[in-house]
């Protein structure tokens, strides 16, 4: 492929920035794919647990991620990209089928689609953009997914704490190696003009799976409901749940929700927003898996003793998610609204004396500290204009 019909791949400046429906076709993944990561998490509340959750979301995380970068760049109309996504879209369907028994018997196919996914991505993008700059680009995140790749499935080969440290140690480098810009030897990193972003298409591709994650919520809890037999008890524990669900979505679009966009074209340094965002995002969305798991609990079983670590999941999700938008919040203004803290706070100082109390009313305090939070924030906006993005230097 020549230049000229390289350049073609890549996304026009000036044209349509929106995301589009191939894009939000490869989303639809990732709804399984949070709600097996929620049920595994439930299924072992322990240290242990949560960290495999936590690399399991890693990965898949990076998967999407990279995907939405790679159609910030290029143009997701053109048939190879279009081809890449759909390929994309089939390796995390893998994955994610995969992950209950990522840890025990399908742990070779969980890394091996991962490093499938990436591998063929890079090796398809170094031949389409073959005598464009950009080629060496998908040769720098070739050598780190190769490198990557060794931990993997020397991981997927191994058992028990081994494999868990191994896979780890893979999706550290990879987010690493994305974070400064996959540093190869004899190529350097990738220059900052070549990861000029579209705020409009990021900041809109970041919504959308965070509306993603908020609807594996809505998916568990209505599950979960089914299952109750619509006992009283376990209506109510459902309405908290919904309530809860509304008010992270509430919190998140009041305002750095709104004005990513604004704020990533009017950053002196975009592309470090848009990874700041990256992560950001990436907290907000643990903490709705951690809620999801606390919300199907608490439906499953609303009353009676609550176990601490039921606890930790009915008030740590939601202050999970306050923590990441409280940076999101930085990220975009340059300050943290006292809400946000106050939050975190709050709930670290209500835990204790939940342990007195029946699952549904620890639920039902958190919904509170989040119902707070909310009318602060309207509180703050009523009656003036609206704050515009002032991104830190």
């Amino acid at each position: 492929m020549t230049t000229g019909r390289a350049a073609e791949l890549l996304r026009r400046p000036g044209g349509p920035q929106r995301a589009t429906f191939l894009e939000l076709f490869f989303d639809l993944v990732f709804v399984l794919a949070l709600a097996l990561l929620s049920r595994s998490l439930g299924e072992d509340l322990g240290w242990s647990g949560a960290f495999r959750a936590l690399v399991l979301l890693g990965a898949m995380w990076w998967v999407w991620s990279s995907t939405a970068w790679l159609t910030d760049r290029t143009d997701p109309q053109r048939p190879v990209i279009q081809a890449l996504v759909i390929a994309t879209m089939v390796g995390s369907l893998v994955m994610a089928a995969a992950v209950p028994e990522a840890f025990g018997d399908t742990g070779l196919i969980f890394a091996g689609a991962y490093v499938a996914v990436q591998l063929s991505r890079g090796i398809v993008l170094t031949a389409v953009l073959r005598g464009h700059e950009l080629q060496r680009n998908a040769m720098r995140g070739l050598f780190w997914y190769g490198l990557s790749a060794l931990p993997w499935i020397a991981g997927a080969l191994t058992h028990g704490t081994a494999r868990g440290a191994l896979w780890a140690l893979a999706v550290v480098l990879d987010h690493t190696a994305g974070r400064i810009g996959f540093p190869t030897p004899g190529a350097g990193r990738i220059p900052g003009r070549d990861l000029v972003t579209s705020g409009e298409h990021l900041s809109e591709r970041y919504r959308q799976f965070f509306i993603i994650a908020l609807g594996e919520l809505i998916l568990v809890t209505g599950l979960a409901l089914n299952g109750s037999g619509f006992a009283p008890a376990g209506a109510a524990a459902f309405a908290v749940s919904i309530a809860t669900t509304v008010l992270l979505w509430r919190i998140y679009i009041y305002r750095a929700g709104e004005v990513l966009a604004e704020a990533i074209v009017a950053s002196a340094d975009p592309v470090r927003l848009a990874r700041s965002a990256s992560y950001t995002h990436l907290t907000m969305v643990a903490g709705v898996v951690v809620t999801a798991v606390g919300g199907e609990l608490v439906i499953a079983h609303p009353l009676g003793h609550t176990p601490p670590a039921w606890i930790a999941v009915l008030l740590g999700g939601p202050a999970l998610y306050l923590a990441g938008r409280a940076r999101f919040e930085h990220a975009v203004f340059g300050r943290v609204s006292r809400s946000r803290p106050i939050g975190v706070l709050a709930l670290a100082v209500l835990a204790p004396a939940m342990l007195l109390v029946p699952p549904v009313v620890v639920a039902a305090a958190a919904a509170v500290v989040l119902t707070g939070i909310a009318l602060s924030d309207a509180h703050r906006a009523r009656g003036l204009p609206p704050e515009p993005p002032s991104p830190p230097d």
